[in-house]
């Protein structure tokens, strides 16, 4: 069954942890219609809860999904909205709640259940990367995912199981049973909006060189699919 079929099937919650720059939002989207999309929905149906701005779900428990976006901010720092944003996952991870997160979701996840989480001394990876996928069945699969980061996990929480990893990023992916699933990358993001994301930042977060580098490497194609089908086994599970 396709990811958008089983999907559909699932009343499912965007928390929003982040925002696209305004400059991008018009040809791209913001980040919950681009995990909305990388699901096969339309922005109609999911629904969007902005925990950036302190919206969070009356009645989290009667969603069968939740799915944590992206941020440019980071788990450790001071927000009023990141402790009860990891309240709310030890409490869903506690009902065995279905969970999907995505680079900042990925990490708060992580964070939240007993991992840490730090900025890494490799600095930022940026572009499209290559790692090396568990797939569900166990079998090894390699694959190039666009991502944007430099806080990386050093310490998977109990229960978190590595489903993928690179030279560059120990922890690229973690499973926790039939709970929760989680990357490093951004699956959800296009090479375009990368493209235009780093011509847009560039100029106050990069070198010369490495924005030359990590612009490169979007000329390399993505396996979005294979993460598709994965997510579809997981919500199916």
């Amino acid at each position: 069954m396709s990811l958008q079929a089983v999907a559909r099937g699932l009343n499912i919650a965007v928390l929003q942890t982040g925002r696209a720059p305004d400059e991008l939002q018009a040809e791209h989207g913001d980040y919950d219609s681009m995990c909305k999309a990388l699901l096969g929905l339309s922005p109609e149906d999911a629904k969007t809860y902005a925990i950036l701005d302190g919206e969070f779900p009356p009645s989290p428990e009667q969603y069968d999904v939740l799915l944590i976006t992206g941020s440019r901010h980071g788990v450790y720092e001071d927000h009023a909205w990141i402790n009860p944003l990891e309240e709310l996952i030890r409490n869903a991870y506690a009902r065995k709640q279905k969970m999907i997160g995505i680079c900042f979701g990925h990490q708060i996840i992580a964070r939240a259940l007993g991992g840490a989480v730090k900025k890494s001394d490799k600095g930022f990876g940026v572009g499209v990367m290559d790692y090396a996928l568990t797939r569900h069945d166990g079998s090894q699969a390699p694959i190039s995912l666009c991502a944007w980061h430099q806080d990386q996990i050093v310490a998977p929480p109990p229960g978190g199981k590595i489903i993928a990893h690179s030279d560059f990023c120990a922890v690229a992916g973690l499973e926790y049973g039939n709970t929760a699933i989680s990357f490093q990358a951004h699956p959800e993001f296009t090479r375009d909006y990368v493209r235009d994301l780093i011509e847009l930042r560039a100029p106050s977060m990069f070198d010369r060189d490495f924005a030359i580098q990590s612009l490169a490497t979007l000329k390399r194609g993505v396996n979005q699919d294979v993460i598709q089908k994965e997510l579809a086994l997981f919500l199916n599970r």
